[in-house]
């Protein structure tokens, strides 16, 4: 069990998505979500992959790239606070990242497949910490957070990419 982190183990931007984890557990969030996603793309033909809302807004394969960019980083960080590192971490640009993934040449199916390796290796991090890990508090993007912190977070962003595909992507 991954226990909800208190607003002083995270930087108040990532506070909206700590607000997105339903429950108290994000463990068990992070399992749900891996059936989720899948259940999603899976309905999804694959010419719609390239589908964008907007001119200038990413498609869903690049959405998904996003996904499994941010919470490779995230977790990172959760490693290196966890093993005791206290090296200060430095934040990322997704809008550098999305382009270089190149995703928009991948199948969906191939960027499943990555996803799924992605959250069950995030998962195999976080199983076995005990709450002194899950505890330790580390700098990154110039803030302190904690390992518990980075746990919701990568819960919470992927939450709230998931509705926004939702919302603006496949409702149309």
């Amino acid at each position: 069990m991954i226990p909800k982190p208190d607003a002083s183990e995270f930087l108040e931007y990532y506070g909206k998505y700590v607000a997105r984890v339903p429950g108290g557990d994000a463990m068990q969030v992070l399992q749900n979500q891996m059936d989720e996603v899948a259940a999603l793309v899976r309905e999804l033909p694959e010419e719609r992959g390239g589908h964008r809302y907007a001119p200038d807004k990413w498609s869903i394969r690049e959405v998904l790239g996003h996904i499994m960019d941010a919470e490779r980083i995230f977790a990172y960080r959760a490693l290196r606070i966890a093993r005791g590192d206290a090296t200060p971490l430095a934040s990322f640009d997704e809008n550098a990242y999305v382009p270089a993934g190149r995703f928009d040449q991948r199948t969906l199916a191939d960027l499943m497949e990555e996803y799924q390796a992605v959250r069950r290796a995030t998962i195999l991090l976080f199983r076995p910490m005990d709450d002194e890990a899950l505890g330790r508090m580390g700098v990154a993007s110039g803030a302190g957070v904690s390992v518990r912190a980075l746990a919701w977070i990568i819960a919470g962003h992927e939450a709230h990419h998931v509705h926004l595909l939702r919302e603006r992507y496949l409702a149309a």
